[in-house]
């Protein structure tokens, strides 16, 4: 009975948690659609909102300057972070490894707003100029602790006998990286890259530290456009962002769901399954 009890509270909880979440977002969405241009009362239902946002061709670019941004620096953080877990998990040390992973975390656990400040120093101390070049930087920097995070754990998992049977057999360190190592660990590299590239489309703290004139993110604009005023343009492009989110998450969901049906099957097809234990 107290189980079942604790059971029901938890759900309860977790009700709660979502509709407070979610709630103002749904909001905001519902009245994205509204004849009447205001939030207050609903007239009628229409798509002009959302047809101003594609007529917009500012807009257009700022949203294609969002998905080069995040594309490019989810893309280096992957290939960085990866090699870095890589070494990481290498490193026989186990005190240099530690310091190595507090690094880490500490990144992944400061404000951004610390962080957008301190690059903003760093970016006008040695006289780089802000905008494309600063805002990629400052997510490719607060991308790559995310990747380590995502790939350690499967490299923890990785069976080390396979690398040292391909060794003995006579492959070398690119062999055993390309089609040993990285096939191992390509979940949790995907895990990173979609990670990365969600992180870096709705950073707004660091971004509105580091760009410049000229230059601009979405999650940047909205916060211009809101400060103007209230728009129903606004609910209408933070509608396609979340929209566009939920696809990625999804997407990215699915990929998961194939990867771990792929690799059952190929557990099956030599003979095991997922509760066998082989005895040598």
């Amino acid at each position: 009975m107290r189980i079942t009890s604790n059971s029901k509270w938890n759900n309860f909880y977790l009700i709660f948690v979502f509709v407070v979440l979610y709630a103002p977002i749904f909001y905001l969405i519902f009245y994205s659609f509204n004849e009447g241009g205001t939030m207050n009362n609903f007239t009628g239902f229409t798509w002009e909102h959302y047809q101003a946002v594609f007529e917009d061709t500012r807009l257009i670019g700022i949203v294609l300057n969002t998905l080069l941004v995040a594309l490019l620096s989810a893309l280096i953080a992957t290939v960085v972070g990866t090699f870095g877990a890589i070494y990481i998990y290498y490193t026989r040390k186990m005190k240099t490894r530690r310091v190595l992973l507090s690094l880490n975390n500490i990144l992944m656990v400061s404000p951004d707003v610390i962080i957008g400040a301190s690059l903003l120093i760093l970016f006008t101390l040695i006289g780089f100029s802000l905008g494309f070049a600063s805002v990629l930087l400052a997510h490719v920097a607060f991308s790559i602790p995310i990747v380590v995070l995502m790939v350690l754990p499967r490299l923890y998992e990785m069976k080390d006998s396979m690398i040292s049977a391909a060794q003995d057999l006579g492959a070398n360190s690119w062999q055993v990286i390309s089609r040993i190592l990285l096939p191992s660990i390509t979940p949790g590299i995907l895990s990173g890259f979609f990670m990365a590239f969600t992180y870096s489309l709705d950073d707004f703290v660091v971004t509105f530290f580091v760009t410049g004139n000229g230059f601009s993110t979405l999650a940047v604009e909205i916060y211009s456009r809101a400060r103007r005023g209230v728009s129903l343009e606004i609910n209408a492009l933070s509608a396609l962002m979340f929209l566009f989110t939920l696809v990625l998450i999804l997407g990215y969901n699915a990929i998961q769901i194939y990867g771990q049906r792929k690799r059952d099957k190929d557990v099956k097809a030599i003979g095991f399954t997922k509760n066998e234990v082989v005895e040598p």
